[in-house]
């Protein structure tokens, strides 16, 4: 299971997910300047930290490397959320407490994303374990399907 990524990891991490393509130090470098003071070669040690992590793949361009994610921001996000949840000795309370955390929006979220993952309701059939049985044989009823008066 993933680790947190470190302050520094996330942040270049998340440009790396938000542009969605092979990047370089140098564009990640000028995208952090604008909110703090950092130098090229601390973006590229991140950066080759994050390669030798895993987190993103590279290809040489030149003298240089273009980096690209090697999964999304939500599977990350996902592993971290089944790792902690993982480790409680109560799951189901852990859930109800972070369900008791979420926002409304957070929890429409939720809703949405239960519905997509949630098999269709399954046609009403013999077959289901949910559904009712069929209805007793009556009289004139044929003993086998698709053998009464007409078939």
């Amino acid at each position: 299971m993933p680790r947190p990524l470190g302050e520094l990891e996330d942040a270049v991490m998340t440009r790396v997910w938000q542009w969605n393509r092979p990047v370089t130090v140098r564009e990640v470098l000028e995208d952090l300047q604008q909110e703090r003071s950092i130098a090229y070669t601390t973006v590229m040690t991140v950066m080759d930290n994050l390669h030798q992590k895993g987190w993103v793949r590279r290809e040489a361009e030149g003298r240089a490397y273009r980096y690209t994610a090697v999964s999304t921001r939500a599977a990350y996000s996902a592993a971290l959320m089944n790792e902690a949840w993982s480790t409680s000795d109560n799951p189901a309370a852990a859930l109800v407490a972070f369900f008791g955390m979420m926002s409304a929006e957070q929890r429409e979220a939720l809703r949405d994303a239960v519905r997509i993952v949630q098999p269709a309701e399954p046609e009403a059939s013999a077959e289901s374990p949910d559904a009712p049985p069929p209805p007793p044989a009556t009289e004139g009823d044929s003993a086998a399907p698709g053998t009464g008066p007409g078939r």
